[in-house]
């Protein structure tokens, strides 16, 4: 498709960045409103497997689709990947449990991992790398505007209207972006047959699924050294070993593992995952700070991140056009992980008597730094590998980061959840309540729902709890909310912290990347790193 006349161009991507736009929408509008639907659905121990299954299924799928999109064409599955995406869109409104909301999103993921996956690989097949920076900053800023809106939105309609309509808003959107996608998007010519690595697949699936189930239920459900625990471990590292084995003998790997010999290809993907489990892993809790901490209604809150994602669409419009400019990009990309490190560690110096003016500079300064840097690690890896495996290397980038941030959500939900427990029970010690029967329903009319951190995102609920006690209790009850409110305040600023360690650690990594100058064509590999062609080559059958 490089052949292509520019404004042939323009239009494909135009329709690739309306199916974008629709997943994105439709991922950044649950942030603000899941508190709300949560403390209507319940299940708050549930709360980070709403993000957690979506990741999931989405890896899954992004790789396979990957590897699939490089010998098919990327246009049936971007197509595909929108209809499953509205059929679990339409499904998500109808949920009636916080179980049937986590299967429903899992559908969801599996259509995002296909139009996120074929999406990106299709700007590499229209433009060579070092035309890519330009558009994969205004990919960037399609996510930016999602994430403007979704959240704004979602707010408002939780706060104004049924919960389900956040689901269903956005709807005619994915209507609009098949139909573009079926008229404008042109079908590649399919390469030779290759058979299908599904025993790849099978075996990346059951390493991800105990591996996630493991981090999200270790320090909750289960003791970190329990047998549970260490038997899911067990069974993600067979799991893996066995995925080795299958893909060193496939004909055609899901995932070729020469491409891990390319040592841009392997430490862009780890930073990646790193980027992940700090951005993921943190930002997902905002939310919570500014509603249940800082005391913002949900559309409030959605316009406190909003600055956030206008600072990440600019800086990343900005960082795309400088790289199309020089063709460099590691300078960049220290300085964006350098931004959002600060930012990160600004949140962690937050807490009750924050303003929502000072969450707005700090989530200012993450989204500076995370627009400077987020595309660019895409960019190095396309930039690395032969075009041919485009499809596969692409959806690489799409699964570690969102590994990262599957176990970034989980690991941090654990931390806050433990940290929540120890501050609220040190709390109450201090001012010399007894717990037990401060929180007793038989003695406290009601106050026994202040357990659940959840409460405070819900402002017309504890209205009804204060309203229908005594006015001793109503003292009682003032005390302690204010009580969950500093000790969910201190549970989220380590959460904040471990994040801004996290990327650190990203930055560190990215002082060892090698940088490539960004090709000028598709054709060709970049022939300054051997380990390409050791990873376009066909796999031995080493049986």
């Amino acid at each position: 498709m490089e052949n292509l006349n520019h404004r042939r161009k323009i239009t494909i991507i135009a329709a690739v960045m309306t199916a974008m736009l629709f997943a994105a929408l439709n991922q950044t509008i649950v942030g603000t409103a899941l508190p709300r639907i949560i403390a209507e659905l319940g299940g708050m121990e549930y709360f980070s497997w709403v993000f957690t299954i979506f990741m999931l299924t989405s890896s899954v799928t992004a790789i396979l689709v990957g590897k699939l999109s490089d010998i098919y064409g990327r246009k049936p599955f971007i197509l595909i990947g929108i209809g499953l995406f509205i059929v679990g869109t339409f499904l998500c409104g109808l949920a009636q449990t916080i179980i049937q909301l986590i299967i429903y999103r899992g559908i969801q993921g599996l259509g995002g991992g296909m139009i996120m996956s074929t999406a990106f690989a299709a700007v590499g097949d229209l433009f060579s790398p070092r035309e890519r920076g330009r558009w994969q900053g205004l990919m960037g800023a399609v996510f930016g505007l999602a994430s403007v809106l979704g959240p704004a939105l979602g707010g408002y309609i939780v706060d104004n209207a049924d919960w389900h309509w956040v689901f269903w808003v956005f709807l005619p959107f994915g209507v609009i972006a098949m139909i573009l996608i079926w008229t404008l998007f042109p079908m590649m010519e399919q390469r030779e047959r290759e058979p299908v690595d599904y025993l790849g697949t099978i075996f990346l699936a059951l390493t991800m699924v105990p591996m996630l189930l493991a981090f999200s239920f270790a320090g909750t459900r289960y003791a970190w050294g329990s047998a549970e625990i260490a038997g899911l471990f067990g069974v993600a590292l067979f799991a893996l070993i066995l995925f080795i084995a299958v893909e060193r003998r496939a004909q055609s790997p899901i995932l070729p593992l020469s491409l891990f010999g390319n040592s841009v290809f392997s430490l862009s993907n780890l930073v990646n995952f790193t980027m992940g489990a700090g951005m993921f892993g943190a930002i997902m809790y905002m939310p919570f700070f500014v509603q249940g901490v800082i005391g913002t209604s949900a559309t409030g809150s959605g316009f406190v991140m909003m600055p956030m994602t206008l600072s990440m669409v600019a800086a990343s419009a900005i960082s795309g056009q400088m790289i199309t400019k020089t063709g460099r990009y590691k300078k960049q990309a220290l300085a964006g992980l350098l931004i959002m490190t600060a930012g990160m560690f600004a949140l962690t110096m937050m807490d009750t008597q924050s303003t929502n003016l000072v969450a707005v500079v700090n989530m200012i300064i993450v989204g500076t730094g995370l627009g400077i840097a987020f595309p660019i690690f895409t960019l190095t890896v396309q930039n690395a590998v032969e075009h041919k495996l485009l499809g596969v290397a692409t959806a690489s980038t799409q699964l570690f980061r969102q590994l990262g941030g599957t176990i970034g959500v989980a690991v941090m939900g654990t931390v806050m959840g433990q940290r929540m427990s120890a501050e609220m029970s040190r709390r109450m010690s201090e001012a010399g309540f007894d717990m037990g029967a401060a929180l007793d329903p038989g003695t406290a009319g009601g106050l026994a729902e202040l357990q659940d951190p959840q409460i405070l995102m819900d402002p017309a609920k504890l209205e009804q709890i204060r309203s229908a006690l005594s006015e001793p209790m109503q003292e009682l009850f003032n005390q302690l909310v204010v009580m969950l409110r500093e000790a969910l305040g201190a549970s989220l600023s380590t959460v904040f912290l471990l994040g801004a360690l996290v990327i650190c650690s990203a930055f560190v990594m990215t002082l060892f990347l090698r940088e490539i100058p960004l090709r000028t064509s598709n054709k060709g590999a970049a022939e300054s790193d051997p380990a390409l062609v050791d990873a376009a080559a066909p796999q031995p059958n080493s049986r």
